[in-house]
């Protein structure tokens, strides 16, 4: 028995996240039903990142076992036919029997897209979050450097999240406002990189460092709120449209 790695790109739009659920259709769902149909086995594979519901990735990790005689590296061109539009296989290759892509040292690097201005553009309604409000790129900056290292990001996690504990390191957040010709107001990208994320956290720094950008708080609020372990300090849990996995290396 071999295992096979992908690197999974998707458009999270139409699917109810990456999971298999009952009755719902999952990025896990139909690499399984591909796979088992390209190979003539049962396989399930094994993702790093569940990602929720409309989230959208680059290059979330997915292993599976089977017997196939395809190489490794051709599979990505057996498998892409078969596969909708809105999935691709952008790398694959064959790995250790024991690799397993959520009990490996890792980091991840997500990024969450924002488009401002007094309409959101069709093309990117998909694919962004939509604030008609002008937002301070530099003091989101700022306070996302209160972020950077070990903390516990209690405030920032999901009410009723089942984990052991609440502390994670960010390596870096970086917010960074691009151009483009269609918009009417800005696009800005936040992009954290950590080691590991708390259910939502993501999604909950971002709409806190919003409220950084909106002047609501000073950026210094960021470290009052990590320390006040709660919750409801923290800004709204914006939504998934407008998140991206960008990318996991192994370490």
């Amino acid at each position: 028995m071999k295992r096979f790695k992908l690197v999974v790109a998707y458009d999270g739009t139409d699917y109810s996240g990456w999971q298999v659920q009952p009755s719902a259709k999952t990025i896990e769902g139909v690499l399984n039903e591909e796979l088992s149909k390209l190979t003539g086995e049962q396989i399930v594979v094994m993702g790093a990142s569940r990602t929720d519901a409309g989230v959208h990735a680059f290059g979330n990790v997915a292993v599976f076992d089977s017997e196939t005689p395809i190489p490794g590296e051709k599979l990505l061109f057996a498998l892409n036919p078969r596969l909708p539009e809105d999935i691709r296989i952008v790398e694959s290759e064959e790995v250790a029997e024991d690799f397993h892509p959520r009990f490996c040292d890792t980091r991840k690097t997500y990024e969450y897209h924002i488009c401002t201005g007094r309409v959101l553009f069709p093309t990117k309604r998909l694919y962004s979050h939509w604030t008609p409000r002008h937002l301070d790129v530099q003091a989101m900056r700022e306070a996302g450097k209160f972020l950077e290292g070990e903390h516990d990001f209690k405030s920032f996690c999901a009410a009723g999240a089942q984990v052991k504990t609440t502390v994670r390191t960010v390596t870096k957040v970086e917010v960074e406002e691009c151009s483009s010709g269609e918009s009417v107001g800005q696009e800005i990208v936040i992009r954290i990189q950590g080691e590991g994320f708390l259910y939502n956290m993501v999604r909950i720094i971002s709409g806190t460092l919003m409220k950084a950008g909106y002047h609501m708080w000073p950026p210094e609020h960021m470290k009052e709120i990590m320390e006040g372990r709660d919750r409801s300090l923290a800004g709204e849990t914006v939504p998934a449209n407008g998140l991206f996995l960008k990318e996991i290396e192994y370490l």
